[in-house]
């Protein structure tokens, strides 16, 4: 009874440091540290490296829980009837994971992941994400160039977006301005259709350029002095 309660005991603190670990992270990116996410999951640091060697090793669990929930978002996208809908689906729902969490971010960019665990990542999302490309060119609904490595950099591209604005301050008189990535997402879905009938309209409103100025500039620069535009 001693050894399977110390095995429960070891699968509970294992799951709150992965659970810990995915907030820190998200929240400080890849430089927080082992013992960072041990204080936030309230276990003793010597808990948390029995459970991981390291933060690498933590890391490296993280990943395969995020390449879980992609994977079931891209399948949820090809269950999708209509291509184009399963294709907005994926870049939204991939999106809004990524742009929340920044550590989830940096690692799926091939950040501060093993080499080897990165191929066996790619090996599994990527087929998938060539797919969900695959079947809108067959469609007609994307234009005949685009691949799904597209997919990836418009990605790439939107989370950086939201990087920006995690980083700046709060922008005056905008409450929507953690969902700006969207309204460069939607801008580039566009540009991936054939043809258009009509435009669509944007989900999120651009910002004034004093409010672009004020979320950009440098919080190193002294008052009154702007960050070079």
């Amino acid at each position: 009874m001693a050894g399977q309660k110390l095995r429960k005991d070891a699968a509970r603190n294992r799951e709150l440091l992965l659970k810990a670990g995915r907030e820190v992270f998200a929240r400080h990116g890849l430089d927080a540290t082992l013992n960072d996410v041990a204080h936030y999951a309230g276990v003793g640091v010597g808990t948390a490296y029995r459970r991981f060697a390291n933060k690498e090793e933590l890391l490296d669990a993280i990943r395969v829980q995020q390449v879980d929930e992609i994977e079931e978002i891209l399948h949820q996208a090809l269950a999708v009837e209509d291509p184009w809908e399963g294709l907005v689906l994926y870049m939204e729902k991939a999106l809004a994971l990524n742009t929340s969490d920044r550590g989830m971010a940096q690692i799926l960019a091939g950040r501060r992941t093993r080499a080897e665990l990165y191929d066996a990542s790619r090996d599994r999302i990527a087929p998938l994400v060539n797919e969900i490309a695959g079947r809108a060119r067959l469609a007609g609904a994307i234009r005949e160039e685009i691949t799904g490595t597209d997919l990836v950099f418009i990605q790439i591209a939107c989370t950086s977006v939201a990087t920006v604005v995690q980083d700046g301050p709060d922008v005056e008189g905008r409450s929507d301005v953690e969902e700006l990535y969207r309204r460069y997402l939607w801008i580039m879905l566009d540009g991936l259709r054939p043809h258009r009938e009509g435009i669509a309209p944007l989900p999120v409103a651009a910002l004034t350029t004093e409010q672009t100025h004020a979320l950009l500039r440098s919080p190193l620069a002294p008052e009154g002095e702007e960050a070079s535009a």
